[in-house]
């Protein structure tokens, strides 16, 4: 087990043993095991433990292919498993779009304040003045009746189709490009244009996060699946680490948020 936890950061050792023992469960009762939804670094450690385990397989699914935050289902080889059985519903929010305008940050703080856990909902997905969500089937009637203001706006919630999801008009762009290390502020310099004194500077301010936690650390070293923001500039995800040039640089793909 310690040979796992070396190639983690020591932070992410409880996560570490939860997939285990998930694997383990699957291992020991041939019964299929649902997560929560998972960040992109907490899908990358679960692929990374699970693998190609021939007894043991994983699928991640948000509601559409291009969620961010997903669930996993870890079953045993012989399930063949469909988009049912992550059991995920699709709400939109309807409220008075001629007087009242919500944003992501709005609905998630919402969502959080009638005591939701993070882990219980996905992707919020904003297009125009329509907003839509991803939740778990086990807290659909919970958040159906506690959900009836954002802001000062009165809303309400109408369950819809996963294929009636809508498509957001944030856009992610993939980068590739080159970086001399994998420390935070070498990272962030090379995902958003800018200097890295000016990056040292943001970090050190406490307005960078990395998997939504602040880190104020501008030696941090970035891995795959991290989730980066920067105040002002957006949001980066480190999609893969992707070698070595010939001069020793390291080649990293990013999915950029602005």
């Amino acid at each position: 087990m310690s040979v796992i936890y070396q190639h983690f950061r020591p932070e992410e050792k409880e996560f570490i043993d939860q997939v285990t023992s998930w694997q383990q469960y699957v291992e020991n009762t041939y019964a299929e095991k649902l997560t929560d939804f998972l960040d992109p670094r907490e899908q990358y450690i679960l692929k990374s433990i699970i693998g190609e385990n021939s007894e043991v397989k994983y699928l991640l699914f948000g509601g559409t292919d291009k969620c961010e935050r997903k669930r996993a289902l870890i079953f045993p080889d012989y399930l063949d498993p469909s988009s049912d059985n992550f059991q995920i519903s699709l709400f939109e929010i309807d409220y008075p779009k001629k007087f009242i305008k919500l944003d992501h940050r709005m609905v998630l703080g919402s969502l959080m304040s009638i005591g939701l856990k993070r882990e219980k909902f996905g992707d919020i997905i904003v297009n125009g003045d329509r907003i839509q969500f991803f939740m778990a089937n086990e807290v659909e009637d919970f958040v159906v009746h506690q959900l009836n203001q954002i802001g000062k706006a009165k809303v309400s919630v109408a369950k819809q189709d996963l294929q009636n999801a809508i498509v957001s008009d944030e856009d992610l762009k993939e980068k590739e490009t080159t970086a001399s290390s994998l420390r935070l502020d070498v990272v962030l310099a090379a995902a958003f244009n800018i200097s890295r004194q000016k990056a040292q500077l943001l970090i050190q301010q406490g307005h960078t996060k990395v998997n939504w936690e602040v880190v104020e650390r501008t030696s941090f070293e970035c891995d795959e699946g991290d989730v980066l923001s920067a105040r002002g500039y957006g949001r980066c995800t480190l999609l893969s680490i992707q070698g070595k040039t010939k001069k020793d640089k390291i080649r990293i793909k990013l999915g950029l948020l602005k």
